[in-house]
């Protein structure tokens, strides 16, 4: 029997067939906490690598292989799990483009890779992470084959370069295919968000 003025508050009407708002993922997330620790690995990767010696090469290695790793783990976790946040959004290719970036300039400042190699490189990474941020809001371009093939080949390359063994033509070989393969994969990235951001306006 209903009280006027007293007893317990109604019971919610289940039946009324309003949508449940659920959370977002919160910040601190297996996904997030792989970015961060990429962001964490490039000075000890840079550190090593400057040192010169054949153990600390070895070290770098290391470093840098783990954090590539990192790279294809959390953008997998994120979307398998439901992690996807904004914070993850835009540190995730920052920490990406900070490991290649600071691997190719230390690389040219040791001698073992030509300058104007680092520079498109660096150049081409840091005018599609723009692109990225510039369209966000319209929508998400999808990594293209070619871009992954693309990420695949800077790791691979940049690796050899790393490793304490000099290796000669094979790393050149596959620094010189990675290097085509991010111009081309930069112009197609180009030209999908030009066609993202025409088609929204």
């Amino acid at each position: 029997m209903d009280q006027a003025g007293g007893g317990q508050p109604a019971a919610p009407d289940i039946q009324s067939g309003a949508p449940e708002i659920l959370p977002g993922p919160g910040l601190v997330n297996v996904a997030n906490a792989l970015t961060v620790l990429r962001l964490a690995l490039v000075p000890v990767f840079v550190w090593f690598l400057l040192s010169g010696g054949t153990g600390d090469r070895a070290i770098a290695f290391v470093a840098f292989a783990f954090a590539s790793v990192t790279d294809l783990l959390d953008g997998e976790l994120a979307r398998r799990r439901g992690l996807i946040t904004d914070f993850g959004k835009i540190a995730d290719p920052i920490a990406d483009k900070a490991l290649t970036g600071c691997a190719l300039i230390t690389l040219s400042y040791l001698g073992e890779l030509w300058w104007w190699v680092t520079a498109v490189i660096v150049v081409r990474e840091l005018a599609v992470t723009g692109l990225r941020f510039w369209v966000i809001r319209r929508g998400v371009i999808a990594a293209s084959r070619g871009g992954k093939a693309k990420t695949m080949l800077q790791v691979v390359a940049i690796s050899l370069y790393v490793l304490p063994w000099h290796l000669g033509l094979v790393r050149e070989i596959v620094m010189g295919a990675a290097l085509v393969l991010t111009v081309v994969t930069g112009v197609d990235y180009t030209a999908r968000a030009m066609k993202l951001h025409r088609a929204v306006m």
